[in-house]
């Protein structure tokens, strides 16, 4: 019966930490079970070599040591895999505990819970004694339903530019974008990323889910410099018309979006089910309103209902 890997793993983390000296290939073999069952040398030497690199990956550190014979061994000094000591109130911990919990994605919540267990190993307090336990009811969460995040997240991480095709909420078909990714971020529950549009020579904010299809990537490294700060949030607002000046009024069926109530300046009742708000109005808020389809009526400015009506119309024929 084969042994499981996880087994094999922490046979040869224990075999690496317990000993005093290198120990080679050779002897490891002969000294964990699951290796003597190897059909061939090309098997094990495939078997260990991916071993020690899952090992290095989950952070323990192995040293490769060269002997007088020329022979190499490997070793995990205890002083070298030690956590330093870790002081955290009761607050600290609670925070670092939720963070672990927000991401849901596979390849993010592996990472978050391996933190997360190594950090009460070094004696973070438990949720009991904390913070956490008095709110356990609101537990954050970051939802990632678009494809394209994780692609766009090792993009921004790696500085690797990618190609998509997008959707603009006005056209009828997506075009195709060349951008150099800068940042990802939340707001209002959408997902937006930042960044260099090749094709426009200007820096540019994406709505991921506008993204269609799959995300490429390229090679060659960045033509424009990444500024320090990405004002992601900032731009959405501006063009969102979070910012402007001017006002917008609008007929809002009661009980409908809420979004728009948070930012209304005033509201008054119409009755038949109707309320008239007046809303902050800049570019873009055209393609927002058209979101709430026929809960919401535009009734000035005349540019403002001509763009929806628009829009609208677009979407009707697309």
């Amino acid at each position: 019966m084969a042994i499981a890997k996880a087994e094999r793993l922490m046979n040869l983390a224990l075999c690496l930490l317990g000993t005093r000296r290198p120990l080679s290939k050779r002897e490891l073999r002969g000294s964990i079970e699951a290796y003597l069952e190897a059909g061939s040398d090309d098997s094990f030497n495939r078997m260990f070599e991916r071993d020690k690199d899952d090992l290095r990956e989950l952070g323990l550190v192995i040293e490769t040591v060269e002997n007088l014979d020329g022979e190499t061994g490997y070793l995990a000094r205890r002083d070298s895999n030690r956590l330093p000591a870790i002081t955290l109130d009761a607050e600290e911990a609670a925070a670092l505990g939720l963070a672990a919990k927000v991401w849901q994605q596979a390849r993010l919540a592996g990472a978050a819970s391996g933190a997360l267990q190594k950090l009460r190993a070094a004696g973070m307090p438990e949720a009991e004694d904390s913070y956490e336990a008095h709110h356990s009811a609101l537990e954050p969460r970051i939802p990632v339903h678009e494809a394209a995040f994780e692609p766009l997240m090792l993009a921004c991480r790696d500085r690797r530019a990618v190609v998509f095709d997008y959707r603009k909420a006005n056209a009828a078909r997506p075009g195709q974008r060349h951008v150099e990714p800068w940042t990802l971020e939340c707001w209002r529950g959408h997902w937006y990323l930042a960044g260099w549009d090749r094709d426009r020579g200007a820096e540019r904010v994406f709505r991921l889910s506008r993204i269609t299809g799959r995300v490429r990537s390229r090679t060659g490294s960045f033509t424009a410099p990444v500024p320090d700060v990405v004002t992601v949030r900032e731009t959405v607002e501006s063009w969102a018309g979070e910012t402007a000046t001017r006002s917008a009024r609008i007929r809002l069926r009661e009980g409908c979006g809420y979004p728009l109530r948070s930012r209304a300046q005033s509201i008054r009742e119409l009755g038949d089910g109707w309320e008239e708000l007046e809303i902050p109005y800049g570019h873009g808020l055209d393609a927002w309103l058209v979101e709430f389809g026929p809960d919401v009526v535009v009734l000035e400015p005349a540019d403002l209902r001509a763009d929806v009506v628009d829009r609208l119309r677009a979407v009707a024929k697309g």
